[in-house]
């Protein structure tokens, strides 16, 4: 009975005061997002940042904790319903080549980097795959099987920040770049959904060039996402682990490539699938939120220009492949 209790009635009571801390955060994020038109995680992150003096307070730690932990990892497990297997078939073989060649090399380009810029090599993973792959919602899931210790929050937190805010200026600038190159706009919705690293600010510039342009990256840019279950298994697989981290596969992976594989079924009926998406987004923004308050502005502040010089290297490297590998379908076709 004592632990019925304590699983019923006395753990809600704990965590309820971070949780409704965080979820109001995120609802205020929502808001703003929607009436500036800016990044919504942004938001959550700053707003989040601004009420750091909670993350200590012992009726708000709990809470913040399960949070930025376990709402996080049950919001990626749902991105899973956004995804089918036929999103990356729909493209032909040649799409999906360069995707997948520009996220291993963005990968690959992260690990290199970084210790040539004096950070720790896991730095690098996380940051690439984050451009790599999905910008926030990637540097959740890797920052989430890649460290054991609490360097994670203070590089994941810095990662956000970075690609929220890359994403945002790539979203303005990178269609004038395209159409300046002479891009068509196929092309130049390959090179929005490949290069820009949130998913949000991949819809708004393809959309703004047009229909057909913001279709084409919307299917690039899920494939990529799609890829964040392999990069996590080969994470998984390969990295060595730190000490206190064990070698399992985590659930919520188990649950992402489940729902894909159930969803590419047709299984998951329309309303609980956007239902589930709906669900998935809040509780990523409210993950986001509950680290922002975890983390203060001195632990942005201190991890220097060379974090940013990777992050920013990354990306422009992502794009200079990019455009070279619509200059090689061209030249095939």
């Amino acid at each position: 009975m004592s632990t019925l209790r304590a699983l019923v009635i006395d753990r809600p009571q704990v965590l309820s005061r971070g949780v409704i801390l965080a979820l109001t955060i995120a609802a205020a994020a929502s808001f703003l997002s929607g009436y500036y038109g800016a990044p919504v995680m942004l938001f959550a992150l700053l707003l989040g940042i601004a009420f750091n003096f909670l993350a200590t307070e012992s009726r708000c730690e709990p809470g913040i904790e399960f949070a930025a932990k376990t709402l996080l990892r049950i919001g990626v497990a749902l991105l899973g319903v956004r995804l089918t297997l036929a999103d990356m078939a729909a493209l032909g073989l040649m799409p999906v080549i360069g995707v997948v060649g520009l996220v291993a090399f963005t990968v690959g380009a992260g690990l290199a980097i970084a210790p040539l810029l004096g950070r720790r090599w896991r730095f690098g993973l996380l940051t690439g795959g984050a451009v790599a792959i999905c910008g926030a919602s990637a540097a959740l899931a890797i920052a989430a099987v890649l460290y054991a210790d609490k360097r994670a929050e203070s590089d994941t937190i810095f990662t956000v920040v970075a690609v929220t805010t890359l994403s945002t200026l790539a979203m303005i600038g990178y269609p004038i770049l395209f159409t300046a190159i002479g891009a068509s706009e196929l092309e130049m919705g390959f090179l929005i959904g490949a290069t820009i690293h949130d998913v949000a600010q991949v819809v708004g510039a393809g959309f703004s060039v047009s229909e057909t342009t913001g279709n084409f990256a919307t299917y690039v840019k899920l494939q990529r996402v799609a890829l964040l279950p392999v990069l996590l298994l080969l994470i998984i697989l390969f990295i060595p682990r730190e000490p206190g981290q064990r070698i399992a596969l985590p659930w919520f992976v188990i649950a992402f490539v489940g729902l894909v594989t159930i969803n590419s079924l047709g299984l998951i009926p329309t309303p609980i699938r956007d239902f589930a998406s709906d669900v998935s987004s809040w509780l990523l923004v409210t993950a986001i939120a509950a680290l922002g308050v975890k983390t203060s502005l001195k632990s942005i502040v201190t991890v220097g220009p060379r974090h940013i010089g990777v992050v920013v290297a990354e990306t422009v490297l992502l794009l200079i492949a990019a455009i070279g590998f619509v200059y090689l379908w061209r030249e095939i076709h």
